[in-house]
């Protein structure tokens, strides 16, 4: 179907920026940035795509999914372009920046358009399979791409190819989306709580981004952290009184979307992890190249593209509660198994068991987690409920990596050679260890999912037109 084709599409360029910058940070890092600095480029994305997620899921909502979909790329392509242009590391960071406010606007207009494009039931278990394998068939292409790219054109590249891509998503993007409806009646856009929210999200983000970096206790943390929280708390003042709130808090009476955010959360400080602690592995305790480490993280890349594009099968034959239930389990014995072999010496083969099953409960679980968040949800809300769901990602993703990094290196102090490389391999697999205690406790979570009261929602033909109320 053309239009699940788009879609998944677009998640593949949002999926393959998640990788590719990754394994081009050392050549960014001579344009002038200090080895403090560098994390920037990686932060400043991060913290500006998970601060304005729900301002994004809303938009999409009250403006129009197509809408916020074009300006998505549009952003995301301009900012693209400026940061391959970049000529110092102030243009480059804020040009990140701009890439993740763009990555904002179209991840939550991409979910809620595949969310109300397709049927509840078989039909939209298919297509977010096939946005999920899209997705981690991104994450494969960045980690190749961004090696070759790299090394053959330098580290513009990895940016400059967005463009052409962005472009692509434009041209189809317009015949292919259906038109977005106007509402009934003009529904008002809450600026206080969409400023208090931005603002918190930003903010607490960022802290948890810096914390392990530059220390918990730094100025700049402590004030992040302070200033979301009051921000939050100011934002759910605001909401419990607007007449038409950018998150309406009746949304948590739905009990498979606080469910299903709290498992986006947990799975992304858990599984979400692995991508960063199998390059720590390879490059700093096996000592392959960037290139060599790309090409060793296919295996489990490979993994989760086979389980997502699965994963809409298993849902429709055996129900999201049950496909979660499986899968987080197999996930878990994947992680302890890697955990064990991933000693200092081992070999690559004696590694590929475990990166196997836990790469394969990995990419099941996640289009299923997606199917929970939607789950009786109504069409005209769909973005904001993407926005929430995304949002766990974010956070989950920066207090998990936050946590794990800090475990990892608990014993690599004043270590040096051999000895720092040998702490480093039991740091890491410490940290995938407590990964599966983290899938385990993530496990119980899905246990109180429960079923739709009936199998099948009516579809919304077009972005914002009308579907049942919340189940």
């Amino acid at each position: 179907m053309p239009v699940l084709a788009l879609l998944a599409f677009a998640q593949l360029i949002i999926s393959l920026d998640y990788t590719i910058v990754y394994v081009a940070l050392p050549d960014i890092g001579r344009l002038g940035f200090s080895a403090q600095t560098l994390q920037l480029v990686v932060s400043a994305y991060a913290v500006a795509f998970g601060g304005f997620l729900l301002l994004g899921g809303r938009a999409a909502d009250l403006f129009g999914r197509r809408r916020m979909f074009v300006g998505g790329l549009l952003l995301y392509g301009a900012a693209s372009l400026l940061g391959g242009l970049s000529t110092t590391p102030e243009l480059l960071v804020g040009a990140r920046a701009v890439q993740g406010i763009g990555g904002a606007v179209l991840f939550p207009a991409t979910l809620s358009l595949v969310n109300t494009l397709f049927a509840e039931g078989r039909e939209r278990n298919h297509a977010l399979g096939v946005w999920a394998g899209a997705g981690a068939g991104g994450m494969v292409s960045g980690v190749l791409l961004g090696g070759l790219l790299t090394q053959a054109l330098g580290w513009e590249a990895v940016f400059f190819v967005n463009v052409p891509l962005a472009a692509i998503a434009l041209a189809a993007a317009l015949p292919l989306l259906p038109a977005d409806r106007r509402a009934g009646a003009r529904r008002g856009f809450d600026l206080p709580g969409a400023l208090t929210a931005t603002v918190g999200m930003t903010s607490i983000i960022y802290a948890l981004v810096q914390g392990p970096g530059v220390g918990w206790g730094s100025a700049d943390v402590v004030v992040g952290a302070i200033v979301g929280i009051l921000a939050l708390a100011s934002f759910a003042a605001i909401e419990s009184v607007s007449r038409d709130p950018l998150l309406p808090l009746r949304l948590f009476g739905n009990r498979n979307l606080r469910i299903g955010v709290t498992i986006t959360f947990l799975f992304m400080a858990t599984f979400g992890t692995l991508l960063y602690f199998l390059t720590v592995y390879f490059q700093e305790v096996q000592g392959l190249s960037p290139l060599r480490t790309g090409l060793a993280c296919l295996v489990p890349m490979g993994g989760v593209f086979v389980g997502s594009n699965l994963g809409g099968h298993l849902m429709t034959r055996f129900g999201v509660r049950a496909t979660l239930l499986v899968h987080l389990t197999l996930g878990a014995v994947g992680m302890v198994a890697l955990s064990l072999s991933a000693s200092a010496d081992a070999s690559y083969l004696a590694l590929v068991p475990g990166l196997v099953v836990l790469s394969f409960g990995q990419g099941v679980v996640f289009p299923t987690m997606f199917a929970a968040v939607a789950t009786g949800v109504a069409a005209t809300e769909q973005g904001i409920a993407s926005g929430i769901a995304s949002s766990g990602q974010q956070v989950g993703s920066a207090v998990g990596l936050a946590i794990l990094v800090a475990i990892a290196n608990a014993g690599t102090d004043g270590s040096h050679g051999e000895a720092l490389r040998v702490a480093t391999g039991d740091g890491v697999r410490t940290a995938m260890l407590v990964s599966a205690a983290g899938i385990l406790l993530t496990t119980l979570v899905a246990l109180r999912l429960r079923a739709p009261a009936s199998s099948s929602v009516p579809r919304a033909r077009a972005a914002g037109s009308p579907t049942p109320a919340d189940a």
